[in-house]
Formats: structure tokens, sequence, C-alpha cells
């Protein structure tokens, strides 16, 4: 099988930026792209190489990345890119979408290019992403997953092959629709708490004891409780992963009436102005005014 020489990545936002200088330590060019300057500075310093337009960093590569906020976007970008690419390229995305998304456009990249399509989607934070120390959803034909299979590696802990496309894309899903649901119901315990008298540090530490304590209270729980809202994820991106995974869930007549008060929980965050500000944020428009 021949190495891979030729990286392409699009989109260093966070979690992109955080897999793009990763990848740039590894034997291999990477061409990077993004419209914040900032981000593709921070990519060049940490190894790779600057290109001036998406197309410049599409074209020729043996593989292309794509990490982008919304389906729309990530649609739109194999779209407009897909003459770019030649039939020994494997496209892979590392968005958070739809597997409705996913499947159209490895459907048009295999039927116009010959391109293998991969979903990768991504577990845990920026700061590990970084270390390469994520786990990683895959999934895609067994070639192209193989062919990639140096990058995963390379990019992540644990490789977890979730069967197909719609299984990578939808795995990322659930989890988000899991986590950010346990977080809207954490922000209303700590509430009612806090109605109750009780001190911050004690429940904190009490709750920790029983089986109401959960990732989304270790990572979160203190910032909630002292309205420390710093993005890391946003409210506007949880937002949009639990419209996609409640719509999903309808579109296979899978009831989600939890997730979907969750869902009307973070729109209620966003609809009050708190969409750029952490997922803790979901407390905000909760907490009775003094």
């Amino acid at each position: 099988m021949k190495a891979l020489g030729k990286i392409g990545f699009i989109g260093l936002g966070a979690m992109g930026g955080a897999v793009a200088r990763c990848l740039a330590s590894g034997p291999w060019r990477l061409a990077v792209y993004d419209l914040s300057a900032q981000a593709v500075a921070a990519t060049v310093a940490a190894g790779a190489e600057a290109a001036s337009t998406a197309g410049e960093a599409v074209g020729g590569q043996d593989v292309v990345f794509s990490c982008l906020p919304t389906p729309e976007l990530v649609e739109a970008f194999w779209q407009e890119q897909a003459g770019q690419l030649s039939p020994e390229t494997v496209a892979v995305d590392l968005s958070t979408i739809d597997p409705g998304t996913s499947r159209r456009i490895a459907d048009r990249l295999k039927r116009d290019c010959g391109v293998e399509f991969v979903a990768c989607t991504l577990g845990k934070t920026p700061a590990l992403a970084e270390k390469g120390e994520i786990p990683v959803f895959v999934g895609g034909s067994a070639p192209a997953v193989q062919r990639i299979e140096p990058l995963l590696s390379h990019m992540s802990s644990t490789v977890f092959d979730m069967g197909s496309i719609e299984g990578a894309t939808m795995f990322k899903l659930i989890s988000n629709l899991i986590g950010m649901s346990n977080l809207a119901i954490l922000a209303e315990g700590w509430l009612l708490a806090r109605a109750t008298g009780i001190d911050a540090s004690t429940f904190a530490a009490a709750l920790a004891t029983t089986g109401g304590w959960s990732t989304q209270a270790e990572l979160r729980l203190d910032n909630v409780m002292s309205g420390d809202f710093g993005a890391r994820f946003s409210v506007d991106l949880a937002a949009k992963d639990l419209r996609l995974s409640v719509d999903t869930a309808a579109r296979r007549g899978v009831p989600t009436p939890v997730s979907a008060a969750a869902s009307a929980a973070f729109a209620l965050a966003r609809a009050a102005g708190h969409g750029r500000e952490d997922a803790a944020a979901v407390v905000a428009p909760l907490t009775p005014k003094p």
C-alpha cells in the first residue's frame, strides 16, 4: 500500500485545529485552510503548511479531512471541491453531522469522482485531541479505513469501527445527546439544591458519591455553580447536535422525549443570548433573578 505523503485539512476550529496540530507532527505534509488567519497561523506553527484557498488544500492530496460546524457547510464543501479530488484520494469528515448528510456526501463522491468517504467522529476534548489522546468512531469501506489507519493511529488513542458511515455519524450524536441531556438535568438539580440552601461545595462532594454523578458533572458542575461560561463546547453547538439527534430519531421512529426536553432547554439558552458561551450556560435562563 502506497505510503501517505500529502494530507489536506479544512476547518481549524477548536476540535479541528487541535486534530490538525496533532497530525502536523506526523511523517507527511499537511496543508491546511480556514477562514481564520489566526487558526491557520497556530497550525502552521505546529508544522503544517498554509494553503491560500480551500482548493489548494484539497487538490493532489492522498487524504482530505473536513471538520466544519454544520451539516450544510460540510455538504457544500464536498460538493464544491469534488472536482479537485482524484479517485485515489480518501475523503474523511470529522464533523458532527447527521447520518443522512454523511450518506449523501459518500454516495455523491463515489458516483461522481470514484472517491471513498470515511466518517470519523471524535470524542473528548480539544486539549486531548492535540495530544492524540481521543477516541475516534469510524465508518466506511474496509479498504478506505485501512488506507487511513496511520493517520487514525497518530491522532487517537482508540479507534472504534462503528460498522458504517451512518453508525459513525450517529454514534457521535448519541454521545452528545446523552451528555447534553445529562448537563441540562444537572443544571436543574443545582438550582434546586441552591433554592434549598445547600452549600455548593457540599452539594458537589455529595453528588460525586451518588448515581447522579457523571462526566458532565466532572467537567462542568463547577462552571454551572459559579456562572463561568467561557466557551469550550458552546450552547450553539449543543443545541445543533441535540436538534440533529432528535430529528434523526424521529425519522427512524425512535421516541426521545427526554432528549427533546433537553433540546428545548438549550434552545432557550440560545434564544436568551448565550449561544456562544459554554454549554454550562444552559443554567442561565433557568436561574431566578435576585
